[in-house]
């Protein structure tokens, strides 16, 4: 699926990589400040039950909320979690999870993200909440 995004931020993101991200195999569909929408497989995310991990869930959470606080900081700034929730609401077996990150308050020092994931059914999986400290980048 082609990222959704302003030819400047796609330009940008495209030159962030993340270890993890890529470990997780997370594909970003949609990127703006005020809204990320991404998703990663359940396949090689679960625990040993064979559901999918809520760490999983945070991690997607993270990612998709950290984008967007650091693309509402750029140029010179970025973005450090400093505080995420995630309540899980019901088992994934197969497929993908899919999580919308949507402003809360995008401040000068601070940013807040809800993220809410769901299955392949639309069916809520996690509702989560990151907030990020905007922080200067390192030379």
């Amino acid at each position: 699926m082609p990222l959704i995004a302003s030819a400047d931020l796609t330009a940008w993101y495209a030159g962030l990589t993340s270890a993890l991200d890529t470990r997780m195999g997370l594909e970003l569909l949609e990127l703006s400040p005020e809204r990320v929408v991404g998703r990663m497989p359940v396949a090689g995310n679960t625990q040993p039950a064979g559901l999918w991990h809520g760490g999983a869930s945070c991690v997607l959470a993270e990612a998709l909320a950290s984008i967007g606080s650091a693309a509402h900081a750029r140029p010179d700034r970025t973005a450090v979690g400093v505080d995420l929730n995630a309540t899980h609401h019901r088992a994934v077996l197969a497929g993908w999870v899919t999580g919308t990150a949507t402003a809360i308050r995008l401040g000068r020092t601070i940013t807040s993200f809800e993220v809410t994931l769901a299955d392949d059914a639309g069916r809520r999986v996690c509702t989560a909440r990151l907030t990020c400290q905007l922080v200067p980048l390192r030379p």
